[in-house]
């Protein structure tokens, strides 16, 4: 790809710091770094250097890097200048650079020109953003793999083998004669089925990324006074939430991030369902089964006290149809019950006591296998929703072009399958990309990235 502009941009983070960098990408590098430094400095080569203003001003010493194309980042010349992290400095540098003919660089428009100038695929571009973001080590070296073409490799070998079957698939369709043969082969029946074992085997990989990335959306609810909040601080390990005897306390919505084994969870706290007594509690219940609606999983709390009657009732009047939901029998310190975990006909069940935390660790225990993680291995690597819904649609169109294969030995069919198949295959790392997602994409990432 051939750009007409240059861009510049502060990449490193705002504020004070001992050392502030100045990135730029384009053609008029060059000659930025002549007016700039009063030299081009050799490629790759650290070059401690003066930074001059419009009338040979001194702005700031420091080291100068120096990366022709098609041989950097970006895949086209670009400037890296280290100097002093301080605000005004680095303010003072970049406006000289735009005063050079660059333009400040959108969010992530050094990752997209990478993109675009084929130095990396979308998947990697996007693992740079989750490197950036990761919140655990489990969660950073995921994303490292990605960045490194684990999960982009795997994408293209389940690519090129569909590529050939398709290949076979579309000659028997230019030639009519031999085509009821040709697709009677055994042979095209076994590539489809371990081309879907490929595809369901990445998608357990993206799985486990997808929850390291993103983790999962838990709400705890269940009737009033039956602990939820102190649930949320055992869970947390910290009073993050107002404890009190009195039913109905909580009345809003309360957020807490945790982590289970590099999985982050997003806790939400909520108001105890029930027939509200005044117009405060009552938006506190319409909150709490909004965020029941949005949630990933629930923890329904009760009272090791309760009756399966009463719990039944608040079930079924304010869980969601279709809500994965895991039981919390909670207060077993009152009742004098050992802590525990049984199947029961509603699920899984905890017994525990928020209070004392005992139970607490067989309740993260439940979380995480709920959540469906894994032990942390050498094939995860980082992946998004849109990674998963994409090998959603290849699994489904192999398994339609199966179909179509046992079916009726329709040669165009089959062959439509498999190019749907490779489409939503190619949305993965770029090969077939709208320019509306490369929007969505780079505009999450930081400015000078």
């Amino acid at each position: 790809m051939t750009v007409a502009t240059t861009i510049a941009a502060i990449a490193t983070p705002a504020g004070r710091g001992g050392i502030g960098i100045v990135r730029v990408s384009g053609p008029e590098t060059r000659a930025i770094a002549q007016a700039v430094l009063d030299t081009l400095p050799l490629p790759r080569t650290a070059l401690l250097a003066h930074f001059r203003g419009l009338q040979g001003e001194l702005i700031d010493q420091g080291i100068a890097l120096f990366f022709p194309g098609p041989a950097s980042f970006t895949g086209e010349d670009v400037l890296e200048l280290q100097g002093h992290g301080g605000p005004v400095v680095l303010d003072n540098l970049l406006a000289r650079i735009i005063q050079l003919g660059a333009r400040l660089a959108r969010p992530g428009e050094f990752s997209e020109r990478a993109f675009l100038n084929g130095k990396i695929d979308l998947a990697q571009a996007e693992a740079i953003a989750d490197l950036i973001d990761a919140s655990s080590t489990a969660a950073a070296r995921a994303a490292l793999r990605s960045l490194e073409g684990d999960f982009s490799r795997r994408v293209s070998a389940i690519t090129e083998g569909l590529v050939a079957l398709r290949t076979h698939v579309e000659a028997a369709i230019d030639f009519p004669e031999e085509e009821i043969d040709f697709l009677a082969d055994e042979r095209i029946a076994k590539t489809i089925k371990d081309l879907t074992a490929s595809v369901e085997a990445l998608q357990r990989n993206a799985r486990q990324g997808a929850l390291l990335r993103d983790g999962l959306v838990v709400v705890i609810a269940g009737p009033p006074n039956a602990g939820k909040s102190s649930l949320l601080n055992a869970l947390a390990r910290s009073d993050v939430a107002i404890v009190s005897p009195q039913p109905g306390t909580t009345r809003d919505v309360l957020r807490e991030r945790i982590s289970i084994d590099g999985m982050p969870l997003h806790i939400v706290d909520t108001a105890g369902l029930r027939a509200a007594s005044d117009e405060i509690e009552a938006e506190g219940v319409r909150r709490a089964r909004e965020q029941l609606a949005r949630a990933d999983l629930a923890l329904f709390v009760y009272d090791a006290s309760a009756t399966d009657s009463q719990l039944a009732r608040v079930a079924g009047e304010h869980l969601p149809a279709g809500l994965t939901c895991l039981r919390v029998r909670n207060k077993v310190d009152l009742t004098g019950e050992p802590a525990g975990t049984r199947l029961t006909d509603h699920g899984p069940e905890v017994s525990l006591s928020a209070k004392t935390g005992e139970g607490i660790k067989l309740l993260r225990e439940q979380l995480r296998a709920a959540a469906g993680l894994q032990p942390a291995g050498e094939g995860n690597f980082s992946a998004r929703r849109r990674h998963l819904e994409a090998l959603t649609r290849a699994h489904q169109h192999l398994e339609q072009g199966a179909a179509q294969l046992g079916a009726s030995k329709a040669g165009e069919l089959l062959a439509e399958e498999l190019r749907l198949a490779h489409y939503a295959l190619g949305e993965i790392t770029g090969e077939f990309t709208a320019d509306d997602l490369l929007g969505r994409i780079f505009a999450d990432f930081c400015i000078g990235k």
